[in-house]
């Protein structure tokens, strides 16, 4: 990360990993002299990843309250404005404005930061629009006319991608050919903050969405669960949309001690020692918690879909999509 910290950045961030992934690209010095955190309104799942950060955000960090729309990157004195997600409708609307800064970055938002470059270095015209949106003619035409603002930046030098998952190597060339930017992490900043949360269950499971939004099916998943009770005790930590009769039900196993979601697992974790294991569905947080936990001795594993769990709302497209975060697992 060889660029010089200077000048005041503008961020927008619509979920905790969004907000932990600005924390990050500040405290590597690619943000500015000062940085000021917009958060989204109405997402309460942000609510305790900012009590946590604003204790102990690096310094030239500043909180903005909570707005519905993000700042205009037409901002006077920002010399970079700040995403983490591309394919946000209220993103790509500012992006179509004028743009004053010098830069625009994004940053950590999961898998999607892998499509979005993916897309980008396409010899096609791809329409920015998340793989379960709805995809009417306008929401399509935002997202070409997204997906050429973005190209346009990246052929003028303007476009920075920073995310700490693995990009493959032929679509990080395309990208750079393009005239973008790339940096990694790999939780440098996180990795020197104090661990509170103490975890003693040998195994680790980081909960999934995908039963609840109607992508697999919830018995199999729960079987899965109290199977793995069979190496002892398992400490679960939900995802945030999971339903709270479905961890009911689960807390209801006597060896299964559920967690409340409160910060990024990625937060939550770090303290596990050699010889305990992380074990969870396709997830963004596999890779992310490799990075962190691999020298500790800690395995982290993923397990596929069987075929028969999937639900006919999860496409062949959507499936591949979810279970590409296990390639992202090997070395």
């Amino acid at each position: 990360m060889a660029r010089p910290r200077f000048g005041h950045a503008e961020v927008w961030v619509e979920s905790p990993l969004q907000l932990l992934s600005a924390i990050e690209a500040h405290g590597a010095g690619l943000l500015g002299t000062t940085s000021r955190i917009h958060p989204r309104g109405g997402t309460t799942t942000l609510d305790a990843t900012l009590e946590t950060l604003i204790a102990q955000a690096p310094v030239g960090v500043e909180f903005a309250h909570a707005a519905r729309t993000p700042p205009t990157p037409g901002s006077v004195g920002a010399r970079r404005w700040v995403t983490g997600d591309a394919y946000s409708g209220r993103v790509q609307r500012a992006l179509l404005g004028h743009i004053a800064v010098k830069e625009v970055m994004i940053i950590d938002d999961g898998l999607a930061t892998l499509g979005l470059i993916k897309a980008l270095v396409s010899d096609d015209p791809t329409p920015l629009i998340r793989p379960r949106s709805a995809s009417s003619p306008a929401r399509k035409a935002l997202g070409i006319a997204s997906w050429y603002r973005l190209r346009s930046l990246a052929r003028a030098g303007r476009l920075l991608i920073f995310t700490a998952l693995p990009v493959d190597p032929v679509v990080a060339g395309k990208f750079l050919a393009l005239g973008g930017h790339l940096e990694s992490h790999r939780f440098e900043w996180l990795s020197t903050q104090p661990v509170t949360e103490r975890i003693a269950e040998p195994t680790v499971v980081v909960g999934s969405a995908m039963a609840a939004d109607g992508l697999i099916s919830q018995g199999p998943y729960l079987d899965w669960l109290k199977s793995l009770t069979q190496d002892g005790p398992v400490a679960y930590f939900p995802h945030r949309r999971e339903s709270q009769d479905f961890l009911d039900r689960l807390a209801e196993q006597e060896l299964i001690a559920v967690r409340h979601h409160t910060i990024p697992i990625e937060m939550r974790l770090r303290n596990l020692r050699s010889g305990q294991v992380v074990r969870a569905l396709p997830s963004t947080a596999l890779p992310s918690l490799r990075l962190l936990l691999g020298s500790a001795g800690v395995r982290i594993i993923g397990k596929p879909i069987p075929e028969a769990w999937w639900q006919p709302a999860a496409s062949p497209e959507l499936r591949t999509h979810l279970s590409s975060s296990l390639e992202l697992l090997t070395p």
